[in-house]
């Protein structure tokens, strides 16, 4: 089965209130079995719009992405993130082995 990855490009904008977003959203990432390839690090963007951070997030399988995302303990963590910062995000499934 082919995993699932969310991939995430933000800047924030309220530190403070951000720091909600990522007190809350380890639990629905965990409850989730995610694991981040990417978090932040050294980036270098070479077209389209700068950001400040770049996520990546492998689950098991896109359906799981998406489950987290949808989790009532991911929207929790999601609306402290609103207002917080400019994201992109998007779920896309992997290659097959």
């Amino acid at each position: 089965m082919a995993k699932g990855y969310w991939i995430a490009f933000v800047t924030v904008t309220d530190p403070a209130r951000y720091a909600g977003y990522q007190a809350l959203a380890p639990a629905a990432f965990a409850e989730f079995n995610a694991r981040f390839l990417v978090r932040g690090g050294d980036a270098t963007s070479v077209e389209g719009t700068k950001h400040e951070r770049h996520v990546v997030i492998e689950f098991d399988s896109k359906e799981q992405a998406l489950a987290c995302y949808n989790s009532d303990a991911y929207q929790a963590a999601r609306a402290e993130r609103d207002n917080a910062c400019t994201a992109t995000i998007t779920i896309v499934e992997g290659l097959s082995d």
